[in-house]
C-alpha cells in the first residue's frame, strides 16, 4: 500500500483546485453564449418547412439568411 504523507495530499488538492477552477471558468463561459432569438429559430422553421433549408459554415451566413427574408 502506498504511503500518504501530507505533502502529497497537498499536491493532490492543488491539483484538484486547478481542475474546479477550470471547470468553473468554462461554465462561466458557456453561460454568456448567447442563444438565437425567438423570431430566428420562427424564421428558420419557416425555410425548413419551404424545403430550402441547408448548412451554414458560421453564424454570420445564418444571420445573413434569416434577415434578408
Amino acid at each position: 500500500m502506498e504511503t500518504v504523507t501530507i505533502n502529497n495530499v497537498y499536491a493532490l488538492l492543488q491539483e484538484i483546485n486547478h481542475r474546479l477552477s477550470t471547470i468553473e471558468t468554462e461554465v462561466q463561459e458557456l453561460r454568456g453564449e448567447p442563444g438565437l432569438r425567438a423570431e430566428y429559430i420562427e424564421k428558420i422553421k419557416g425555410i425548413k418547412k419551404d424545403g430550402k433549408f441547408s448548412h451554414y459554415k458560421t453564424i454570420g451566413d445564418l444571420r445573413s439568411e434569416i434577415e434578408t427574408d
